[in-house]
């Protein structure tokens, strides 16, 4: 997959597109007073220059957080008790799924609620509609369809492949030995071929796990950003930061180990790794320099910020539910092991609630 590093690119070169669009300044009509307010300005808490050191702060604290949840998985090799067949990994990859899952619930999707039924957007059609839902729904099946479609490209290309190689060899039936020495010699190569299929197969769908999810969280990640960095409220920003870099730490947790089950080279693993570790602090920098044109409430700002995170929202409910929490669950590994299932459980639980309970700050 050459085209990989390429692809990550041009999607992150859209997202800035769909950053800068809605960051521009715009003249709208005045809304209703008391109805439609932006940042509180005045007050203890707006603080223009206290709220510059905290962001600041906020971008290498962020930046070394995400770098440290994300490469902790993928230096787990190392250490017996982590590697990918381990229980132990198991059950840390239960929790990792978790925190996505508790992602996707409690700070994406109210985010999106909260942006898209805005008192400072139109009566019509944004408080007549579930926007929100709707969004997250197609994005979700959206999810659906590419995940099915690559598996459906990847058996078609294996089939020609196949047909091509069995054309390439003599037609001719093979010499039979005396014996039953052949009969079971081809069994073996028959399974393991199957063996092989079936890996070459769950390899492609981690490979497109990885990059579905990491596209999730980066859109996410750049519109919490921006909205941080764009805000002059330090009562809001002090939280944020604790907040956020324990959210990218636990979040890269669990994205890191998709991409240690992806089995990804070394380029690829760092373009992945950059990727997440940064949209962040790139978001903070990127509000910090359009304060000025940048209002969390013009209802252009609204409704994409809305849209992005609904749509965001769906995409990790499916990975988490389906490709991440489900597969494991009806997998071999954990249907075989009634205490495996609890425990893996109990770390699903642990997850979504720290995730929970972060959401009163972030």
């Amino acid at each position: 997959m050459s085209s990989d590093p390429a692809r990550a690119a041009l999607l992150f070169c859209l997202l800035l597109c769909f950053t800068f669009a809605f960051a521009q300044p715009e003249a709208t009509p005045a809304p209703a007073a008391g109805t439609c307010t932006g940042s509180a300005v005045g007050g203890k808490c707006h603080n223009v220059p206290k709220a510059l050191r905290l962001k600041l702060i906020a971008i290498p604290t962020i930046l070394m957080a995400s770098m440290a949840g994300v490469c902790l998985p993928l230096f787990s090799r190392s250490v017996p008790a982590l590697r990918p067949d381990s229980n132990l990994f198991i059950v840390v990859k239960a929790f990792a799924s978790g925190v996505i899952l508790g992602t996707g619930y409690m700070h994406v999707l109210p985010d999106s609620f909260n942006d898209l039924t805005s008192p400072c957007l139109p009566q019509k059609p944004w408080q007549e509609f579930p926007f929100t839902t709707f969004v997250a729904m197609l994005a979700a099946v959206f999810t659906l369809l590419v995940d099915s479609l690559m598996l459906t490209f990847y058996n078609r290309r294996r089939k020609g492949s196949a047909a091509v190689a069995h054309h390439g060899h003599d037609d001719s039936p093979p010499p039979m030995h005396a014996g039953h020495c052949h009969g079971h010699g081809a069994g073996i190569v028959v399974v393991e071929t199957q063996t092989v299929e079936a890996s070459k197969k769950q390899l492609l769908r981690n490979r497109v796990i990885v990059q579905v999810l990491e596209l999730g969280i980066v859109v996410h990640s750049v519109v919490i950003g921006l909205g941080m960095g764009a805000s002059q409220n330090v009562c809001t920003i002090r939280p944020l930061v604790a907040a956020l870099s324990f959210h990218q730490l636990f979040e890269g947790m669990g994205l890191g180990g998709c991409i240690l089950q992806a089995e990804y080279g070394a380029r690829m693993k760092s373009v992945l790794v950059f990727f997440f570790s940064t949209t962040t602090p790139f978001g903070v920098a990127l509000g910090l320099a359009l304060t000025r044109v940048y209002s969390d409430s013009s209802p252009t700002a609204l409704v994409v910020v809305g849209l992005l995170n609904a749509a965001s929202a769906g995409l990790l409910h499916y990975m988490a539910l389906v490709d991440l929490l489900a597969a494991d669950f009806m997998g071999p590994k954990l249907q075989g092991s009634v205490r495996l299932q609890l425990v893996s459980f109990l770390a699903v639980l642990l997850g979504a609630g720290g995730m929970s309970i972060m959401a009163k700050w972030a």
